[in-house]
């Protein structure tokens, strides 16, 4: 990267390690220095909650408006019932209306934390439906006016559509008519806002482009295209999964302190990287705290974590999150912030005593089945391999190979499960 902006949008991108490309630099970097302008990132509505993958997104879309324009969030309320085949080796399954209204509204309660909607500024931010313009599409009308400006040679040279098909795995006439709409979007973004650009991961390069040149072609106007790198960790795992899933933005599908201790686990080598992307602080305090070895390095992960979380979710649900980690790890108690689940003895599969050669009438559960129920194991063979591993601990004491049973009276006051030395959480029979 040779070009020096002038922009602050565009400088704090590159200095903070946003931008993999752009369709024209100069061009958009005078833009910006004109006077506060609208950009966009879309946001298909696949799950009732975006994930970890998509917070460099939403970090975009919060230093665009940091540095005086206006960003659009844009929700595919019309694009997710076609789906994004961008790089993906099946077709996605179709939701309906009722499921994508219900994700969208789970989408939405996410944005607030980064992004002003309700200011009277000039930058004040937009949240839009794309549903809004595609859903009364006239299909004739919208093949002559829109349809006649795509080339089907130049749309099946995209390295998104060009990977698939080189794969031999079908495409289908639905999804490859997704990145007419994603261009349509810009078009319509353009034509009601007047916004200038579209940002997204570089997988959307293609998509994006469409929108600019067909822009262009129906009205004429000069707009621009920016995206940033897909990220994954230094060992090679995709941004945004963990050992037990997804990591969710929103509190009810990953509570506050799971979130926490997402970001504390961060390997070494993705500290200063992530304090850049992830947090504000100033980018020579993040490469000095990603510099530290050994055990100083622990305190710039909990410093990273906790920057992360009180954007997320406050600073006092951070500071909660941390008190309990210290409380797990450094005291070997339970904390008061770890999540909970509340069991139904109906899901426990309960066994008598006496057929596991106990006396008396106590009932028991199966380990693993506790380990599956607190989402620390992926499966009841996950959970076993476990136990035998000497990985469960209930109490702090590891399940036993031998008995790997608990008993109910033990589950009536809340029981600290851990899966090795990182992941803890608690349950208690309801």
């Amino acid at each position: 990267m040779t070009y020096h902006p002038k922009s602050d949008f565009i400088a704090t991108m590159i200095e903070r390690g946003f931008l993999a490309d752009c369709t024209d630099y100069q061009g958009l970097d005078e833009a910006l220095i004109s006077g506060c302008k609208p950009a966009y990132i879309g946001f298909d509505a696949t799950a009732k909650s975006l994930h970890v993958g998509s917070l460099i997104q939403i970090m975009m879309l919060r230093w665009f408006q940091k540095t005086g324009h206006q960003p659009i969030t844009l929700m595919g309320g019309g694009t997710t019932k076609v789906g994004d085949p961008s790089f993906r080796a099946d077709e996605r399954p179709l939701l309906g209306p009722e499921q994508i209204d219900e994700n969208i509204a789970g989408i939405k309660k996410v944005f607030s934390a980064y992004i002003d909607y309700d200011s009277d500024a000039e930058n004040k931010a937009l949240m839009l439906n794309n549903a809004e313009w595609l859903d009364g599409l006239n299909y004739l009308d919208f093949l002559r006016d829109i349809g006649r400006h795509f080339s089907v040679n130049r749309m099946l040279a995209f390295e998104s559509v060009k990977s698939r098909l080189d794969r031999e795995q079908s495409l289908s006439f639905l999804e490859f008519n997704y990145m007419i709409l994603q261009a349509y979007d810009f078009l319509e973004l353009n034509r009601r806002y007047g916004c200038v650009l579209q940002m997204g991961g570089s997988d959307q390069w293609g998509n994006i482009v469409n929108g600019i040149d067909l822009t262009r072609r129906v009205l004429d106007h000069e707009i621009y295209g920016l995206t940033s790198p897909l990220l994954t960790t230094s060992d090679g795992k995709k941004m945004g999964k963990s050992q037990d899933g997804a990591v969710w933005l929103n509190a009810e599908m990953r509570s506050p302190y799971e979130f926490w201790q997402f970001w504390r686990n961060t390997t070494d080598a993705d500290v200063g990287r992530f304090l850049k992307l992830y947090t504000e602080m100033p980018v020579d305090e993040c490469d000095r705290l990603g510099a530290l070895q050994g055990s100083e390095i622990n305190e710039a992960k909990i410093r990273l974590a906790n920057e992360v979380t009180a954007l997320l979710h406050g600073t006092e649900a951070a500071a909660n999150a941390e008190a309990t980690a210290r409380e797990v790890f450094e005291k070997g108690g339970v904390g008061d912030d770890l999540p909970t689940f509340v069991l139904e003895p109906n899901s426990l599969k309960l066994m008598p005593g006496n057929a596991l050669g106990k006396d008396g009438e106590e009932m028991y559960c199966a380990a693993a089945t506790l380990f599956v129920e607190a989402n620390l194991a992926k499966s009841g063979k996950d959970a076993k391999r476990l136990i035998s591993e000497k990985g469960a601990l209930i109490n702090d004491v590891a399940v036993s190979s031998d008995f790997p049973f608990v008993s109910i009276s033990d589950l009536k006051k809340p029981t600290k499960l851990s899966a090795g030395k990182k992941r803890h959480a608690l349950v208690q029979l309801g």
